[in-house]
């Protein structure tokens, strides 16, 4: 997949409304068979980046080609949009409705009733089949949204806040259903504004702040840029023995686990040494790269 033609590219896409610069100057490649995430805080131009995608909104200037070919409403059918807005009518039964949105896609007769119920069953919604949207809740509403996205198999599904409105069980089902796709050959851009969960399931990544993007590439190769002299540790002890200046610059603590993080050029066994010369019972010792929350942080401050 590496040397493969990208799904989608853009080159220098910049949109603005009135005298609000929404995107500028975005270029960025998605290839194929990959989870892609366009990360960045609310209000970056995540939303818009994705409106230009689908072609609901048309770019002031620059490039989008998908699948090699300038967009245009034909290529529309290969792409599967679950909006961050919910779109559902709320009278009517799900049923219909997922046949409704099938039949947009030209999906109809039992091939569209066979994937209907296939999919309701795998997101655990087929009792709520006969269900108006209105007596749904919001996470169940979601994940509705989410198969008529889906129904089609299309070959470029994108998500804008997918885990919006979902409990922690259907958040993991979410995660699951998106590796899924991953796993039988559709790429995947990924919007959202949560960290831990882009780190999860993101190959690539692309962060946008105030329109402009500030970051982009694979995501162990940025964390890797970031690397900190850190240290995840568990240890029971004296604490007193981190608070040396010469060899401590910052603790903070994670759940069980303490993050070190070391001065410049601070050797973390001298700090490994010290805690066991002192009869400390060290059960963790693990230098660790920054999560993608902290390179979030760094980069927004940065241009803030």
């Amino acid at each position: 997949m590496e040397d493969s033609k990208p799904t989608l590219v853009l080159d220098r896409v910049s949109k603005s409304f009135g005298d609000f610069a929404a995107v500028s100057d975005l270029s960025l490649q998605v290839r194929p068979g990959r989870v892609f995430g366009l990360i960045g805080p609310n209000g970056a131009g995540k939303t818009t980046t994705i409106r230009m995608i689908v072609n609901i909104t048309v770019p002031d200037s620059g490039r989008i080609e998908l699948f090699g070919q300038p967009m245009s409403t034909a290529m529309q059918d290969r792409i599967g949009y679950l909006p961050e807005e919910r779109g559902l009518y709320k009278k009517m039964k799900i049923g219909e409705q997922l046949r409704f949105f099938a039949e947009l896609k030209d999906l109809r007769g039992a091939e569209a009733d066979k994937r209907i119920d296939a999919w309701l069953r795998k997101l655990d919604l087929f009792s709520w089949k006969e269900k108006r949207t209105k007596e749904l809740s919001k996470g169940m509403q979601q994940k509705v949204q989410f198969i008529t996205a889906v129904i089609h198999d299309p070959d470029l599904v994108i998500l804008d806040e997918p885990f919006s409105g979902l409990d922690p069980v259907n958040v993991e089902l979410m995660k699951e259903t998106i590796l899924e796709q991953k796993a039988a050959g559709k790429t995947i851009i990924l919007s959202t504004h949560q960290m831990e969960i882009a780190e999860k399931l993101c190959d690539d990544v692309c962060m946008i702040n105030r329109s402009r993007k500030v970051l982009d590439g694979k995501l162990r190769e940025i964390r890797r840029s970031f690397s900190r002299n850190a240290v995840a540790l568990q240890f029971q002890g004296d604490e007193g023995l981190l608070n040396d200046p010469e060899l401590v610059a910052n603790i903070r603590q994670n759940g069980d686990d303490t993050e070190v993080l070391l001065v410049p050029g601070a050797n973390p066994q001298q700090l490994l040494k010290r805690l066991v010369d002192s009869g400390a019972a060290v059960t963790r010792f693990e230098l660790v790269e920054p999560s993608l929350h902290d390179i979030f942080i760094e980069k927004v401050r940065e241009v803030a």
